[in-house]
């Protein structure tokens, strides 16, 4: 699998933690990461049983090649050879071979060669020492500052750390999903917008392939963050959704974690994370059966994950079977009526697809309204009290992303697989989707994949973009009473991200774009660069109250690497001879 991120999130400024806290496996975690290793060995053994008999069965059956196997083995028994009889043989002659320079060894003894090197430097100190210091007596050397009852500033390793460690106020977290070498993981950046700085402060390490990302401030039940019979603290986490059907929350105040601080689902009993054998010779192979679906988990990948920022305990999930869920983080882990271990069951589960449900997102204007998006070719808004009673649109090809606008209650962007973008207005969209459904407007934004679509949460009528094409567009789109809108492009750039993902506004700065996709490249756009940009938004900069700052640069920031530091350090030593 080639190296690449497929999402990306920000946290905003003053969010993070100053001091991340290290991982610490204490009674109380040791007791929820034993009850977690149960369940994942306890359906290895199960699967490897499994496999066992598989075998078995496919043995008695096999033809041709495969049934010499056994024969095979019958007849190389004879030809093996006793290693421990081997190695005995060879330590014998080991044995006779270190005898001789045992013999040699005896006779240079005589000449005190251990010791000659004290001998001089015995001397030498008799005599009064040598060196530029030879006359000065008393003087002491400490090999560790820390014995030197002089130095009263010591240096604490741990205070080092803890500087390398620090998050500013005025920092920005990004956090992407990376997969390189077919390990995934979550890289967690710090942005500092003053200093024009992207680097990479800590990772955590996930078990499959990442899909979705979605930041909270709610703390889970099952963290430190919340208290029995008190309210929930304000945290730092981030949901993540990958190939398995369960759900991982982790805390990013929290470096060199193990394990999450909540796990969504049952994994008991998906076991996805445990390989399936599939056969082996050539026999035909039977197709993986389907899961059966189940309205208290997911049984296939996560596909998307929206956070309602107004009943913060809440979680929507979509996902490849076919199904959206709901699910209450302030809800510790119960144990199973079977016995099998703990688990977070679903709080809800909505049937309004009849294929992968590829992304979901809460309405902030109406906290108990969902939007959602399907490989059948459609879009659904419903209220998660009475979900029959939805609306929704049919389009033409598959749903790439979608997002509600910040700026108008009732109104939603589509990203599809073809390239375009669409936009509804939720009122006029009709119960039946037999019935026609027309957008507002539609914008042919690429050449392939509209992959990547955001909305800018400080400027209204501003929207981003990215596609197949490994090109990130920002848009202008001017409203007029009773007309049509006009949408114009502002900036096209390529970032050299290769096919674009994921490309999200910043949370603070409002033409700040972080972008990622197929070369596993993080890289920050600063539109307000380009000249055009800030006069075409000017006026609405104006009336959100934001001031853009010029930059030297061309605005585009990403992560130096070792090399080009080199090749840095290389140039201004040229410029200085």
């Amino acid at each position: 699998m080639s190296s690449l991120i497929s999402c990306v999130a920000w946290v905003k400024r003053g969010v993070a933690a100053q001091h991340p806290r290290k991982y610490v496996l204490d009674e109380r975690e040791l007791e929820r990461v034993s009850a977690l290793a149960h369940i994942e060995l306890e359906d290895a053994r199960v699967e490897l049983e499994r496999a066992h008999k598989a075998a078995i069965k496919m043995g008695k059956g096999a033809e041709g090649e495969e049934a010499d196997d056994d024969d095979d083995e019958d007849e190389n028994e004879d030809q093996w050879v006793d290693e421990e009889d081997d190695s005995m043989a060879v330590d014998e002659i080991q044995s006779e071979k270190t005898a001789e320079p045992s013999a040699k060894k005896d006779e240079l003894s005589q000449y005190n060669l251990d010791s000659y090197d004290d001998d001089d430097d015995d001397d030498n100190e008799a005599a009064g020492g040598f060196g530029p210091f030879s006359n000065i007596k008393g003087l002491s050397f400490y090999r560790d500052n820390a014995d030197d009852p002089y130095i009263t500033v010591k240096e604490d390793p741990e205070d080092e750390e803890r500087e390398e460690l620090e998050i500013l106020p005025t920092d920005n977290l990004i956090v992407a999903a990376k997969t390189e070498d077919d390990v995934s993981q979550l890289e967690i950046y710090v942005y500092d917008d003053s200093q024009e700085n992207l680097y990479v402060h800590h990772d955590l390490m996930l078990p499959n392939f990442p899909l979705c990302l979605e930041w909270l401030d709610f703390s889970p039940a099952s963290s430190s963050g919340i208290q029995a019979g008190g309210p929930a603290k304000f945290g730092n986490y981030i949901a993540v959704g990958t190939m398995d059907p369960e759900i991982e929350i982790w805390s990013l105040d929290v470096v060199e974690s193990m394990y999450p601080d909540m796990v969504l689902g049952r994994p008991d009993k998906t076991a996805a994370h445990v390989p399936v054998p599939v056969g082996t010779g050539k026999k035909k192979r039977k197709k993986a059966k389907q899961r059966p679906r189940s309205s208290v988990h997911h049984v296939d990948a996560v596909l998307g994950l929206s956070w309602n920022k107004t009943h913060r305990h809440m979680l929507a999930s979509a996902s490849a079977d076919q199904t959206v869920k709901l699910w209450d983080l302030s809800r510790a882990p119960a144990a199973d009526e079977d016995g099998t271990g703990e688990s977070v069951p679903a709080v809800r589960s909505f049937d309004v697809h009849k294929d992968k449900v590829q992304a979901v997102q809460w309405n902030q204007k109406e906290p108990t309204v969902l939007l959602s998006g399907s490989y059948d070719r459609t879009v659904r808004v419903f209220d998660s009290r009475a979900p029959d009673t939805g609306v929704g649109a049919v389009l033409g090809a598959d749903v790439e992303a979608i997002r509600w606008d910040p700026w108008e209650s009732h109104a939603f962007y589509v990203s599809l697989e073809n390239g375009l973008v669409l936009n509804f207005d939720a009122r006029t969209l009709p119960t039946d989707l037999a019935s026609p459904s027309p957008a507002r407007f539609t914008v042919s934004a690429h050449d392939g994949a509209a992959s990547a679509l955001d909305v800018n949460p400080l400027i209204r009528g501003c929207i981003c973009t990215g596609g197949a094409d490994k090109v990130v567009k920002v848009w202008n789109i001017d409203q007029t009473e009773g007309g049509k809108p006009s949408v114009s492009m502002v900036a096209s750039r390529n970032l050299e991200v290769g096919k674009v993902f994921s490309a999200v506004f910043s949370p603070d700065d409002p033409l700040t774009i972080a972008a990622a996709g197929s070369k596993a490249k993080l890289q920050i756009w600063d539109v307000g660069a380009n000249a055009g940009a800030r006069k075409a938004f000017a006026s609405k900069l104006v009336e959100a109250g934001k001031v853009i700052k010029e930059r030297e640069s061309t605005g585009l920031i990403g992560v130096v690497s070792d090399d080009e530091e080199d090749t840095d350090a290389g140039d201004e030593g040229d410029d200085d001879s």
